[in-house]
């Protein structure tokens, strides 16, 4: 299977990508090379859809653990959202569900905040 990131959206400060087909060694350049590019373009704050990703290894978790430290040094934050079946159990088992789980009152309690 190939493997494919698409930019989904672009709305309130936050950038979306989705990934789809097997996150590995031999693809995660693809997805390092865009989250790379929203950074350059001033990203902060980037929400993974994985719910089409049937596969991620040590270097797809990489990947994400990568871009998570990119942005927080700048303030920001990298998320995923819609894992399923053996991806979702590789961020159960890495403990990763818990810290890049999409949580938006916890990722921006700001936002919650009245004037």
């Amino acid at each position: 299977m190939t493997f494919a990131v698409t930019e989904a959206r672009r709305d309130g400060g936050v950038a979306g990508l989705r990934l789809a087909g097997e996150l590995d060694l031999s693809t995660v350049p693809q997805l390092n090379d865009a989250i790379d590019r929203l950074i350059a373009e001033g990203c902060r704050h980037l929400l993974l859809d994985l719910a089409e990703l049937t596969f991620c290894d040590s270097a797809g978790i990489g990947a994400f653990l990568r871009g998570d430290n990119r942005l927080a040094a700048d303030g920001g934050w990298l998320r995923v959202t819609g894992a399923g079946g053996r991806v979702a159990r590789v961020l159960q088992v890495t403990g990763l569900v818990d810290v890049l789980a999409y949580a938006p009152e916890r990722v921006d309690p700001a936002a919650s905040a009245g004037p």
